[in-house]
């Protein structure tokens, strides 16, 4: 099972990103290579690298295995502002070299939203820039995450995502991240993973799916809401997250948890404990906790 979340990227660089994995008893990991919701970014420290991938060696986690995320401001959908379009394609491009002086070899992506603009139109302006981003020389790999369809965003539908992939020149630098929360609000039964997994195949193929974001759902079916819950505790549930979790087919794909801190009011200040080590846990056992949140409380209380 190789199995992780989403972990902090701060003054340690990927050192502090391993550290606080395996902190969480994971495998693998996501990080942002900055804050997700700006593009302020310090350069890469590569001793901080070195520690990190020896660390990583050390503790059997595959770097190949290790995810970034883009963060969610780049939009390469819209081209209404010339400079804003252009900013995100070099954006794109410098943390794709970020991503290469790490030896990461995949970067999610939220494609973008269209904001004013045909939905056609926005999907070309995807391709065209991921065209200038994406070369034959490139070691990082774009994987189009699958979206909830909130508001204007594209990728909510597999249709879209084969558009996009079909219009890229370099096929072997492009695929896909699944989510499941996403997929959940945006209208696809995973309840039935079979059928959609054969579905994806068929349409896209499986060769393109390269990591799943692992997140229950505070949304019904179909709400286009986008808003996750804690492994279990939400509407698509414990035992419909397992069966993807140790699906057959998906054994040799990281699995990335995203779920929600746990929150607290606790003399006039918020306390925000990460979930992720009871989670991993959990799943690992195939066996539900119905006192996650307590547990999680207990755990970092005493520290």
């Amino acid at each position: 099972m190789i199995l992780g979340s989403h972990v902090s990227f701060g003054k340690e660089q990927i050192l502090g990103s391993v550290k606080e994995a395996l902190s969480y008893g994971a495998n693998t990991f996501m990080f942002y290579t900055g804050a997700p919701q700006n593009t302020v970014r310090k350069s890469i420290d590569m001793n901080l690298v070195k520690e990190a991938l020896s660390l990583m060696q050390e503790h059997n986690i595959d770097v190949n295995n290790v995810i970034c995320h883009a963060p969610y401001i780049v939009n390469l959908a819209n081209d209404l502002d010339d400079t804003k379009y252009n900013f995100s394609i070099n954006f794109l491009k410098n943390e794709l070299q970020r991503c290469e002086e790490i030896g990461i070899k995949y970067i999610v992506l939220h494609p973008g939203s269209s904001v004013g603009i045909p939905k056609e139109k926005a999907l070309d302006n995807i391709i065209f820039a991921l065209n200038k981003i994406i070369t034959p020389a490139s070691k990082t790999s774009v994987l189009l995450e699958t979206m909830a369809g909130k508001g204007t965003e594209l990728g909510s539908t597999l249709e879209e995502i084969k558009y996009i992939i079909d219009g890229i020149e370099n096929q072997d630098k492009i695929g896909v991240c699944l989510d499941t929360c996403h997929l959940n609000d945006a209208g696809y039964n995973i309840a039935d993973f079979d059928t959609f997994l054969n579905d994806f195949d068929n349409l896209i193929g499986l060769k393109y799916l390269k990591c799943i974001h692992v997140n229950d759902s505070k949304n019904v079916y179909n709400s286009h809401k986008d808003r996750h819950a804690n492994i279990g505790y939400g509407t698509i549930g414990f035992e419909t997250l397992l069966k993807i979790i140790n699906h057959e087919k998906l054994k040799s794909i990281p699995k990335i948890l995203e779920t929600p801190f746990i929150g607290e009011h606790d003399d006039d200040k918020d306390r925000i404990y990460p979930p992720y080590k009871f989670e991993i846990i959990m799943i690992k056992e195939g066996k539900f906790n119905n006192n996650l949140m307590n547990d999680i409380r207990s755990f970092y209380k005493k520290d």
